[in-house]
């Protein structure tokens, strides 16, 4: 383990154990301005087993726990503790770091099969800012998840079926195959949705039409229904494809899971529910009325699972959805990267689920909520025609802006690079909507997102050139300097390095929430700390071997740099 604090944790854990009878009691250490790390966990133990804490605390210390990986250990305060690392513990730790392809992020010690929802657009619509933060959040946890060795599986739920597919369906036919598939493919989902709704809501001859296909459709009786709605599919996936593309998605088609998949199992599902005894009818519609679900008025809120015509819905799908997720797949782990609007009706899906008994002896499902995208007047992000702003609109402007801001710094830049305005375009989008916390709403800033200085995509890109320039100009090969002795003599060395080493700890803490924002914060703190060093610490300037051992800390502050943000799926050039 390279991070010295959870060294230090697991040092302390039986010694603490051994002050509790045996039993396990968490040492509690963190970060300290004071010294390299406090142990907290003292205060807490007293208080259980009644005695002083700081007496406690100096038992911890007199066990010699602490003996050759620290050089000063003293009692503060009601009982904390605060330990400095000794030097030669903290280059032993970081030497293990800098000659590790995983940077000492040890894989996980028990895989497992997680299921990630995310993305989820719907199909004849083009995707817009609605989808940023699920298709950005999911992604990002995905490749973290991968990276721990654990069997990730994508899944979009995309929207690809239910009763506006008759018009659309009819609309396509109106048309002309030909002519509208042609058009589909230029980017026009959301006119011919517009043109369809139109139609349905003004001619009652193509509402009856549409109605009609919408029963070919579902009970599969029209194989030529079946093709055309086949068609609408693959416009949209191609749609999907391009933005995927351009904001560099992990998704494929091979992760589509959309709603149709799920058509055959709503019989059963039903079926299951009714033989456990939980259905009831309401109003004509079949419902499941789970605990602690209340309408405005007090009384139980039912979940609708079949609708009184019949009909399957949402709920039904969802319900579907689990089933297949932890009978098919058997899945450990189910993330649902949706926003948070749909808390409640996630929530009553998975209390009917578990009250059929499908949930049972499984992880509970997470629902990786999140705010919505506000725009300048602090309401949802529109285009300026009062439209949802599309998804490849606000990536095309990502691209052209960053491209103006080359120009201006560095214009022989593009002319080596062309692709680098995309680099630094996508890569501000998704490190301003990553490092914001999920759960809330934000403002869409161009000028805060698109800055060279502060908390930004640019700036930790930007960071990452300038070690690599550090090697051009030095006419060095990175890799030569990887297992040279890194000595930690300087005040800032040495925080760089303490912070290199919390790489391991930075990735548990963000996946111990679901929250991305947690490693952008550790990545613009490592950033940070590095331009410290780099201000104090003189690197092409110094003697030997001072000159190579600040060398090898820039190269693994680089490698952590382009691999955490790698994690967070933006690209680390090496020239800017």
């Amino acid at each position: 383990m390279s991070d010295p604090l959870t060294t230090l944790s697991i040092l302390l854990d039986p010694v603490f154990a051994g002050l509790n009878d045996g039993a396990p009691a968490d040492p509690t250490v963190r970060p300290s301005d004071r010294a390299d790390a406090q142990v907290n966990g003292a205060l807490a133990l007293a208080k259980r087993v009644g005695a002083n804490p700081r007496e406690l605390a100096q038992q911890v210390v007199d066990s010699n726990v602490f003996a050759g990986i620290a050089d000063d250990v003293e009692v503060a305060g009601p009982g904390f503790i605060n330990v400095t690392f000794s030097s030669d513990f903290l280059e032993a730790q970081l030497a293990e770091v800098a000659i590790d392809d995983r940077l000492g992020v040890a894989p996980a010690a028990t895989v497992k099969t997680v299921v990630i929802d995310y993305s989820a657009p719907n199909v004849a619509k083009e995707m817009h800012v609605g989808h940023l933060r699920t298709t950005v959040i999911g992604d990002s946890l995905v490749r973290m998840m991968e990276f721990l060795g654990h069997d990730v599986i994508k899944e979009n739920h995309v929207g690809d079926w239910g009763t506006p597919f008759g018009m659309l369906i009819e609309h396509l036919v109106d048309l002309g195959e030909d002519t509208t598939a042609g058009g589909l493919g230029q980017g026009e989902l959301d006119a011919f949705y517009k043109e369809a709704r139109a139609k349905f809501d003004g001619s009652d001859d193509f509402k009856d039409r549409s109605r009609a296909r919408v029963v070919q459709l579902q009970d599969g009786s029209d194989p030529e229904t079946t093709r055309l709605w086949e068609v609408l599919v693959e416009q949209s996936t191609k749609h999907f494809n391009e933005v995927y593309d351009k904001l560099d998605i992990l998704l494929t088609d091979d992760d589509l899971a959309g709603e149709s998949m799920y058509q055959p199992m709503m019989g059963g599902v039903i079926e299951r529910l009714d033989s456990a005894g939980l259905i009831e009818v309401d109003d004509g519609a079949r419902v499941v009325f789970p605990p602690g679900f209340e309408n405005r008025d007090g009384g139980p809120l039912p979940l609708i699972v079949q609708a009184r015509t019949g009909g399957f819905n949402y709920a039904t799908s969802d319900l579907a959805c689990v089933l297949d997720r932890v009978e098919r797949v058997d899945a450990d782990l189910m993330l649902y990267v949706i926003d948070s609007g749909q808390a409640q009706h996630l929530q009553m899906v998975w209390e009917v689920a578990r009250m059929a008994g499908w949930l049972d002896g499984v992880a509970a499902p997470v629902h990786v909520n999140f705010g919505i995208v506000l725009g300048e007047d602090r309401k949802r992000l529109k285009s300026r025609s009062g439209d949802p702003l599309k998804f490849v609109e606000l990536l095309d402007e990502a691209v052209e802006r960053a491209r103006v801001a080359i120009v201006e710094k560095n214009p022989a830049l593009l002319e080596r690079d062309p692709s680098i305005a995309k680099t630094v375009g996508i890569g501000a989008v998704k490190y301003f909507e990553l490092s914001t916390d999920r759960i809330k709403d934000y403002v869409f800033d161009w000028d805060r997102m698109l800055a060279f200085e502060g908390n930004t995509g640019p700036y930790l890109q930007y960071a990452h050139a300038r070690i690599c320039s550090i090697f051009r100009r030095a006419g060095i090969e990175r890799a030569t300097v990887r297992s040279a002795p890194i000595a930690l003599d300087h005040r800032a060395e040495r925080a760089l390095a303490m912070r290199v080493m919390g790489y391991p700890s930075a990735i548990d803490n963000t996946l111990e929430t679901y929250s991305p924002h947690k490693l952008c914060t550790y990545v613009y703190e490592l950033a940070s700390d590095f331009s410290s060093f780099y201000q104090e610490c003189p690197i092409l300037k110094s003697d030997e071997p001072v000159r190579t051992s600040r060398l090898a800390l820039a190269d693994v502050t680089a490698r952590v740099l382009e691999h955490s943000l790698g994690l967070l799926g933006i690209t680390a050039p090496e020239e800017m």
